[in-house]
């Protein structure tokens, strides 16, 4: 049974989303402060982290900024606040996706089970069927993945990758010459109806430009084909 680490410091809403994750068959440890859930996350064994913002002492996205330098556990953050930019920031600081308070029930779930899913499928503890079958290799402009050990190089450097990041650029790289747009990269990567969410491909792009390209402000080889969406070019 897959257990599931909720850091939240409201006991009514840590009880909520217990029941809400033990009914879909998860088990789950409560960690009421920033400093509690960091040391229960850095010990291991969750499938997944589900991180409010607003802590007390060590704040959400602190936690998230140490974890990542330790751990590429999938991570939702939890917010009471809809504005884009908590949302962003934890997108950029490495979170896998958010859930915003109120929420109900089957979104939560289901976000949780895609963070996972998509760990499974391209995160350094998982790889698909035929990645394990055989060892592959993806490239373009400087940039090499090796899948059957989830090391991404770029350019001679080892380059470091949560797991979304990590998903999205194997998709690219394995569809080249296909342009995506924003929504269908949230469908096929995310795994999710993209409707409301999609925006968050964006921010992910930019992270991994930031981290694989030689020039991020002029990307070689994550490339936007403007009204349309994002391609890797066949060469």
């Amino acid at each position: 049974m897959q257990r599931i680490l909720i850091v939240e410091d409201d006991e009514d809403i840590a009880l909520l989303e217990r029941d809400y994750l033990e009914v879909s068959g998860f088990e789950t440890q409560i960690a009421t402060s920033g400093d509690d859930g960091l040391a229960r996350a850095l010990a291991g064994g969750f499938a997944a982290v589900l991180l409010d913002v607003m802590l007390p002492g060590m704040s959400g996205f602190d936690v998230l900024r140490r974890l990542r330098e330790r751990s590429a556990v999938p991570v939702l953050l939890v917010t009471a606040r809809s504005e884009d930019i908590d949302q962003i920031r934890g997108l950029g600081l490495g979170a896998d996706d958010y859930v915003t308070k109120p929420f109900s029930p089957s979104v939560l779930v289901a976000k949780v089970k895609a963070a996972i899913a998509t760990a499974e499928r391209h995160g350094r503890d998982g790889a698909g069927t035929a990645d394990r079958e055989a060892r592959r290799l993806l490239g373009a402009d400087g940039l090499v993945v090796d899948t059957s050990s989830h090391e991404v190089w770029a350019r001679g450097r080892l380059v470091e990758l949560t797991n979304r990041e990590y998903g999205l650029l194997v998709f690219l790289l394995s569809h080249k010459g296909t342009v995506f747009s924003r929504d269908a990269l949230y469908e096929r990567v995310w795994g999710l109806d993209a409707v409301g969410d999609s925006a968050t491909v964006t921010v992910h792009v930019n992270r991994l430009r930031e981290k694989v390209e030689k020039d991020p402000g002029h990307p070689a080889v994550i490339q936007t084909v403007r009204g349309a969406g994002y391609i890797v070019r066949d060469e």
